[in-house]
């Protein structure tokens, strides 16, 4: 895929960057960035300055990320030792 400018606003700034994800995948996640910063009426005001804000956005979703991945490889471990036991089970007939 070849890269391609991708424009957005945020705080009433235009960013701009290049990406090869497709656009619907770049729209998610503007969209993620921009609900977990401006809260769902799409406005924010702050004293604080928006690189300060958009540092603490990425903190929020990368602690969301480590909980869910936390969260999965808990289910792969007891997924995994379900199996093991019912292989166990399924030896022991035998």
């Amino acid at each position: 895929m070849e890269d391609r400018l991708v424009r957005f606003a945020l705080f009433g700034q235009e960013f701009t960057f290049y990406s090869d994800a497709p656009e619907a995948d770049v729209e998610e996640v503007v969209e993620v960035l921009r609900s977990e910063l401006e809260g769902t009426e799409g406005e924010y005001v702050s004293t604080v300055p928006s690189s300060k804000l958009l540092v603490l956005g990425c903190l929020r979703i990368a602690a969301r990320y480590i909980k869910v991945n936390r969260e999965f490889n808990a289910y792969r471990n007891r997924q995994g030792q379900s199996i093991d036991d019912l292989i166990d089970k399924m030896s022991d007939i035998d």
